[in-house]
């Protein structure tokens, strides 16, 4: 007979829920609690009734994210299904949600005769994630385009914040400490939309030909280094198809790391090391993670 789960669900609160059920790359022992929050009022209510030495950890739609097998301890804040609503508030400015899939931004700008935001369907996450990490795609990247965000902190206060409040660069962002992405405003261009949702597709379609769509992976685990690309150092590297567990570098492209159904998290955090350790030895270059690594051993 098999094991009864602990999972209880208790308002949006979950306790010892697996995070393998919640990462692209399908792997991830449980979070201690795991809650999605209806609204940003109850997201408020249960920041700030946190005990203050409670470790928080916000998740999107589970990609560019390895969580090891320990799981996460403290409390995982899920917003894919909980900060949502998407709007035009005055000329050309969306207003969007931090748990709004990027792809769907991308869609409501074109279908709105709006345009520059077509990149966003190429990002595998929510626009809170985009915000963390300056998010790109296809030559563009979010916080260009950023008009002003609105964060909430530990106390479940919420405000909106400037663009000149944050340093970004590549795959960086800095700003306030303490503080979480729950929605933001961009600014984006009058266009055709028609021919915006026609560089939509073409987008898509070249990313199904050139990445391993319909296999558990994260997107691109490597950052790519300053004139070149972390494909072509593994690739050069000899390392396409290379395995270490259940876990297995793309064959058809080698910037991205395959879980074959059977990787535990460490196979993977392990390959990812390899890597790093092939690329280095052999081409002088240290690759950078762009996948963050999170949770117990």
């Amino acid at each position: 007979m098999a094991a009864e789960s602990t999972t209880q669900v208790i308002d949006g609160l979950k306790y010892n829920e697996p995070m393998s059920k919640h990462t692209t790359w399908r792997v991830g022992g449980p979070a201690e609690h795991y809650f999605v929050p209806a609204d940003v009022n109850a997201l408020s209510d249960y920041l700030k009734n946190l005990n203050e030495d409670e470790p928080v950890f916000w998740l999107g739609l589970g990609s560019n994210l390895l969580v090891r097998d320990g799981g996460i301890k403290g409390s995982v804040i899920a917003t894919a299904n909980a900060l949502k609503g998407i709007e035009i508030v005055k000329e050309n400015t969306v207003e969007v949600g931090a748990g709004v899939p990027c792809a769907i931004l991308a869609r409501f700008c074109a279908r709105n005769h709006l345009i520059k935001g077509e990149f966003f369907a190429g990002i595998p996450g929510v626009v809170g994630g985009a915000l963390r990490m300056n998010a790109g795609a296809f030559g563009g990247e979010t916080w260009p385009l950023v008009d002003a965000v609105k964060t909430i902190n530990r106390k479940g206060e919420t405000q909106w914040r400037n663009v000149d409040e944050y340093v970004t660069g590549y795959r960086h962002v800095e700003g306030p400490e303490h503080e979480w992405f729950i929605k933001a405003r961009f600014k984006f261009e009058s266009g055709d939309g028609e021919k915006a949702a026609d560089d939509i597709k073409a987008l898509l379609d070249k990313r199904a030909a050139t990445q391993p769509s319909g296999t558990a992976n994260c997107g691109s685990v490597f950052r790519n280094p300053e004139n070149g690309f972390s494909a072509k150092l593994i690739e050069d590297a000899g390392l396409k198809g290379y395995r270490i567990g259940g876990a297995v570098v793309s064959e058809k492209h080698a910037n991205f790391i395959i879980n074959d159904k059977t990787a535990k998290a460490s196979d993977i955090e392990q390959l990812i090391s390899y890597v790093q350790s092939q690329v280095l030895e052999k081409t002088g270059v240290k690759l950078k993670p762009e996948v963050h690594v999170v949770g117990e051993t």
